[in-house]
């Protein structure tokens, strides 16, 4: 196995166009592990650590620029305001040196169906930043990325750049069944987004289904319960009908399997258990939003 560690992302992309089947690493949280266990062992390691933009990010008027190799730790400390969703995922990525270490970008690259990122990128709506030496660079929406069990849309000279997501404009939730809150994987997780500008809710699935999904149907009654309802505008409690219709939907869009961690059937009720929390707690924040902007029960 040999090991190849360019200094700059041109570096890194001229190593990646000679080499398509090289792997890359930066945190080596998930690769690392593979290649221990003797799970794994490719012809060529693609250290990034030493690429410096990876382990930057920008923050724009609509959306932030996260490099790939941006650790957890940062996010949570710094782009919680910006990316809550992320920020509550990062929380509960293995130990605090795992999440010193690892970024977005190795879940990404990693595809697993149970990586913590997944489920919050999906219900913000992510677009991945892929880059290659012969074609530029590219922008793959988070919804087609995932193309089956631990693959994704990347070609073979392809590297992940950065990940650009929408800043928030309203509440976000994450939730994870394990049997611990970290340093363990998912069993399933949950992550929601509500949407006000656009009138619209996301939703993400990790750990219950071969990819990472997204709940459409739920969203898509959900969009159409919550306009009808008023509710955007006249901040109500949604009623139980709603929170139980929305639950089932988002358990119907798992296809989960039995294994050491969970059967299939917990999977589904765990999923719906922690939609119907999510949207409770998200759609309480947004209440609690437009009642700390009309403090008087007025409305503009």
């Amino acid at each position: 196995m040999d090991f190849l560690r360019p200094a700059s992302w041109e570096e890194a992309l001229a190593a990646k166009a000679e080499h398509p089947d090289a792997v890359p690493i930066a945190g080596g949280t998930d690769v690392m592990v593979e290649i221990n266990f003797d799970h794994r062992r490719p012809a060529y390691l693609l250290d990034l650590g030493r690429v410096a933009d990876l382990h930057a990010w920008e923050t724009g008027a609509d959306t932030v620029r996260l490099g790939a190799s941006v650790p957890y730790t940062r996010i949570m400390e710094n782009l919680a305001a910006e990316l809550p969703g992320l920020a509550l995922a990062s929380h509960t990525v293995a130990s605090p040196q795992i999440r010193n270490r690892g970024g977005v970008g190795g879940n990404l690259g990693t595809a697993s169906p149970a990586g913590d990122a997944h489920p919050a990128l999906l219900a913000a709506g992510a677009e991945v930043e892929a880059e290659s030496a012969a074609r530029g660079t590219r922008m793959i929406p988070i919804d087609a990325f995932y193309t089956g069990v631990k693959r994704n849309a990347l070609r073979p000279d392809e590297l992940i750049r950065a990940v650009h997501i929408r800043k928030a404009d309203g509440p976000q939730q994450f939730s994870k069944v394990g049997t611990r809150n970290a340093m363990v994987i998912a069993v399933c997780a949950f992550g929601i987004a509500l949407h006000p500008r656009t009138r619209t809710v996301r939703t993400g699935i990790g750990s219950a289904a071969p990819t990472p999904v997204r709940a459409r149907a739920a969203e898509e009654f959900l969009d159409a319960a919550l306009e009808e309802g008023g509710h955007w505008d006249g901040g109500r409690a949604l009623p139980p009908s709603v929170l139980k219709q929305f639950a089932d939907l988002c358990s119907a869009a798992c296809s989960p399997i039995d294994d050491v961690r969970g059967t299939a059937e917990y999977r589904r009720r765990a999923v719906g258990v922690m939609a119907r929390r999510t949207l409770t707690w998200t759609w309480e924040a947004y209440r609690e939003g437009r009642r700390s902007a009309f403090p008087k029960g007025g409305a503009a």
